[in-house]
């Protein structure tokens, strides 16, 4: 039996230009950080002349192509796997569609497993750049590359996205006890429902296309205040760093309707007024996960229970996506 995990994440700067949309035309920059909560695919061997994939459905086919799940028919398609004789099964620390980046978790470890089963090595870039493959140029998601990305490289981890579509990542140079802080610092805490970000990020990623003005000069302000976010963190500078997070989530709210919604912005105002410096809902919007950074955990913390907000305590993972069983 094989194992394999991707961590998710949470964007520390800079999220929305990853999509192909703005950076190929203005080049992107962002900050991302894998926590410890995963994705996890099994795959094993079998003795049933049957694919058997099992998540949240459960289909039994004759070959790959016949599956009704996207990513894993277009992974094993990719890989050149058809199938028989084969089991996968998936499951994960928190649900899909909370805005912590499950699809390119998904996505990568899926492909690390499929990997591991031909006997085969992959270089976390180019496990990136497979999982972008699916998701983006075959299955046509409005999303961008920094899911894929970071769940490959793990870390609090800077990346630059070109106009050709290269990327290049490089670790965020963070002391030891910036890091430290920073980890201690960030609170995330569940909004209490899902939804699926595409919605939005298809708003986005249209109006970029058609060359919006105040799309692409709310995606200008992301990019710069990312960069200056960068610099913060590395400074040791961490209330720095949260109040550039409160000035990102002003201009992300301005990209669509959709974004927040009265009962986020209240909780928001809540958390502000009770010693968070910063913060923004991870992800796409409209709900999921609202990260905050403050230097007053005791007193946030009764804030947000007092909106019955449940608290998830996260670390950073610097491992990315890896075989655990082999």
């Amino acid at each position: 039996m094989i194992i394999t995990r991707s961590p998710l994440r949470i964007t520390l700067g800079g999220g929305g230009t990853d999509l192909p949309s703005y950076y190929e035309a203005h080049e992107g920059f962002l900050i991302a950080a894998a926590i410890d909560r995963y994705v996890y695919i099994t795959v094993h061997d079998t003795f049933v002349d049957d694919l058997i994939v099992k998540y949240s459905k459960l289909e039994r086919v004759k070959h790959a192509r016949e599956l009704e799940h996207p990513i894993i028919r277009e992974a094993m398609a990719l890989l050149e796997l058809d199938g028989p004789y084969l089991e996968i099964a998936s499951m994960a620390d928190i649900p899909a569609g909370t805005g912590l980046g499950s699809s390119g978790a998904f996505t990568t470890a899926l492909l690390k497993a499929l990997h591991t089963h031909r006997r085969g090595l992959v270089h976390p870039s180019e496990l990136a750049a497979e999982a972008c493959r699916i998701e983006i140029d075959i299955l046509k998601e409005p999303i961008g590359k920094q899911d894929q990305y970071i769940a490959a490289y793990g870390g609090i981890t800077c990346f630059r996205f070109k106009r050709d579509g290269a990327v290049e990542a490089w670790p965020l140079a963070l002391s030891h006890e910036a890091r430290a802080n920073l980890e201690d610092n960030l609170m995330l805490f569940f909004t209490g429902y899902s939804r699926p970000a595409g919605a939005i990020l298809k708003e986005q990623d249209d109006r970029t296309r058609n060359s919006d003005k105040d799309m692409i000069e709310n995606l200008h302000c992301v990019k710069q205040i990312g960069l200056a976010s960068n610099a913060a963190l590395e400074a040791g500078d961490l209330a720095e760093f949260g109040r550039l997070m409160h000035e990102h989530w002003l201009h992300k709210k301005q990209r669509s309707g959709s974004m927040s919604n009265s009962l986020i912005d209240g909780c928001y105002e809540h958390a502000r007024a009770n010693g968070a410096i910063g913060g923004k809902l991870i992800g796409g919007g409209g709900g999921g996960f609202l990260l905050l950074y403050t230097e007053d955990k005791k007193r946030l913390r009764r804030a947000m229970l007092e909106k019955c907000l449940k608290e998830v305590r996260v670390r950073f993972d610097f491992e990315g996506t890896k075989v655990i069983v082999q």
